[in-house]
């Protein structure tokens, strides 16, 4: 009984008033997503964005960032410098408000920037608050100012050091032990994000230094070419259909346009969009009007030609959009993101702007073009052929009651748990291990789904292959979303999807190819965080009645070395595949909530993502060699970002 009278537990002085930047080092994960790996470089980023946003105002053309041991890293670039005047309001240095107050910042409805990336002004003072330290240099008017800063609180006082006729912003900060897992940066993964900066604003020279180590590790961005680049680059293992990518530029009410778009002989679409250098990987408006236009636009064209005849369909956007590269790129005053990852942009005006653009400025170019023309709606009509074949193979497996209808696959071995939301499938190589799998499982929320042979390597495929690849339909079946256009998220039947293969090579190419149908057709899953590796063991080790298993070679040394075993003496079995365990041995390492290691498969990294599966699984053999050569030693599962 709930007695309303008893207020002895709840008083004043349980509300609490967190002061200064005290609320962001006791809630992190709400201002920078996680204390994860993901977490750790999004402070950089945040200090990378202002830096940017300088260049956005055309008043910096020079970033540097520079990784040193124990992960320090320092970011300088040849902006104007943050002001160090007295803020009116605050009465101390404004660089000081910057650093210490949430929400202050020069993109509030001043004039100092025209175009922002940051979404919130917390950038740099939330970096300050989850760093062990923090020094700021600034030269402006001469001088050259520093302050420090301690887990968000000022150290020292503004003072001038030195006198210079340079202008910028150096800032050097170590993150905080006490907050992230792990302070590790991955300089491949920072890469691959200031690669993308440099693409998105042409002419700005980016410099990344890895100095941790006694080699040094650099890389110099710069792109001239802008967003045309960035096409170029990411279909450089593709055989493009066209000589240089169409480029499309509009400026209007303060507000500018720019695409760059290029065919190649793949079969699926790459697409990435932004809004101010913000990745916009929900899409939103602008994302809307260029599929739009683009489909109109190749429709008219293909019509004023007679290559679609008077009382033949329209081409569909799918059909549009075959074999298509496209990078998207909007500025606009006063962005608004919707969308669970603030990643979506809402702002209306920008679709008729992007749609009246494409549809002038790419009507223009076909009629300028037409051997262009005529190579880009030639690939739009075989996709329109090969959806067409799709269909008819669709509705086939229809009536074998095999994609659409309540025949779960015959291997199946559901859970008995309706709710999607508590249910887990395990995806399991073959039957052996599929009959391990299915004795050892947890019947009420586990289901078992075994898969034989290897499927079909949807890269270098077309959709209608896929609905006619017998091996794919019970992985489709079971998950009941559907895939392609018809995909369904809320049809998922279970919410853990659990990739299950042997620890070797037949394990990992397996993998992959799930990996690979699951970007291009189910790609939602990756996004949502649905898709998981499970991580069995590679030894059991035992010497008498005791034992204990190891995932790795390094956890066997490991664990021979605490338990203070002889190796020689001890009975080492090294597990060649799931089959060989039983299933109470599957169950205890591998399937056990409480005591197994499964692995998300995040998509971060978009076009880090789209690069991997063309290389990994595309037809140009070299850059696969030269994956493979340069991660064979240091492979491993501990980091699964897609």
């Amino acid at each position: 009984m709930i007695n309303n009278n008893d207020n002895s537990n709840y008083n004043e002085s349980d509300i609490k008033v967190l002061e200064g930047l005290e609320a962001v080092r006791k809630r992190p994960g709400m201002y920078i997503g996680s204390t994860s790996i993901r977490g750790l470089h999004h402070l950089v980023y945040e200090i990378v964005a202002n830096s940017v946003d300088e260049a956005l105002a055309g008043r910096c053309d020079k970033i540097e960032i520079y990784i040193d041991k124990d992960n320090i890293v320092t970011v300088t670039d040849n902006g104007s410098g943050i002001p160090v005047g007295i803020h009116p309001e605050k009465g101390i240095p404004t660089i000081e408000v910057v650093h210490t107050v949430l929400h202050a910042g020069g993109k509030f409805g001043g004039k100092a920037y025209s175009f922002s990336g940051g979404l919130h002004g917390v950038g740099a003072s939330v970096v300050n608050a989850l760093s062990e330290y923090m020094e700021v240099e600034v030269r402006r008017k001469g001088k050259i100012y520093k302050q420090r800063y301690e887990r968000g609180i000022t150290a020292s006082k503004l003072e001038v050091i030195g006198e210079t006729n340079e202008t910028g912003t150096t800032t050097r900060f170590k993150p905080d032990t006490q907050i992230f897992e792990s302070i590790e940066f991955e300089y491949e993964t920072m890469l691959s994000r200031y690669r993308e900066m440099a693409f998105l604003n042409k002419g700005v020279f980016i410099k990344l230094v890895d100095r941790r180590d006694e080699e040094i590790t650099e890389n110099d961005l710069i792109y001239e070419g802008g967003i045309n680049s960035f096409v170029q680059y990411l279909d450089r293992t593709k055989e493009s259909l066209t000589e240089q990518p169409i480029y499309i530029f509009a400026e209007k009410d303060g507000s500018i346009v720019e695409i760059a778009m290029q065919y190649n002989n793949s079969y699926a679409h790459t697409m990435f969009s932004y809004a101010n250098n913000i990745a916009t990987i929900e899409g939103g408006m602008h994302v809307t009007g260029f599929k739009a236009a683009l489909t109109k636009v190749v429709n008219d064209y293909a019509r004023k030609m007679g290559i679609i005849k008077e009382n033949d369909k329209n081409l569909q956007g799918d059909d549009t959009r075959e074999g298509l590269t496209a990078v998207l790129s909007v500025k606009l005053p006063e962005p608004q993101f919707e969308g669970q990852t603030k990643s979506k942009l809402g702002n209306s005006y920008i679709r008729t702007m992007v749609e009246q653009t494409v549809n002038d400025k790419l009507a223009a170019y076909f009629e300028e073009h037409p051997k262009e023309a005529k190579v880009v709606i030639d690939k739009c009509l075989g996709a329109a052929r090969a959806r067409d074949a799709a269909r008819k193979a669709r509705e086939l497996t229809r009536r074998k009651n095999v994609l659409e209808s309540n025949a779960l696959p015959g291997k199946l071995a559901d859970c008995s748990e309706r709710d999607p939301a508590l249910c887990e499938i395990f995806i399991v190589e073959g039957d052996s291990a599929g009959g391990s799998a299915k004795q050892g499982r947890e019947r009420k929320y586990q289901a078992i789904l075994p898969l034989w042979g290897k499927m079909l390597n949807v890269e270098k495929a077309r959709i209608d292959k896929v609905y006619g690849n017998e091996k794919l339909h019970p992985f489709i079946t079971a998950l009941g979303t559907g895939i392609g256009e018809e995909f369904d998220i809320e049809k998922l039947r279970y919410h853990k999807v659990i990739l299950m293969a042997d620890a070797d090579v037949d394990g990992s190419h397996i993998r992959m190819l799930l990996l690979t149908f699951l970007y291009r057709y189910m790609r939602p899953l990756l996004e949502n965080g649905n898709i998981y590796i499970a991580q069995p063991p590679l030894f059991k080790v035992e010497l008498g009645k005791e034992e204990f298993y190891a995932y790795n070679d390094k956890e066997l040394e490991i664990g021979l070395e605490k338990s203070g075993w002889d190796k020689k003496k001890c009975n080492i079995q090294r597990y060649k595949g799931l089959g060989e365990m039983s299933a109470n041995q599957l169950w205890e390492t591998t399937m056990n909530p409480d005591s197994r290691i499964i692995l998300q498969v995040n998509l971060d990294d978009a076009m880090s993502a789209e690069s991997t599966i063309v290389d990994l699984m595309g037809d140009d053999v070299a850059p696969r060699k030269q994956f493979i050569n340069k991660h064979a030693k240091d492979l491993s599962f501990e980091q699964l970002d897609i």
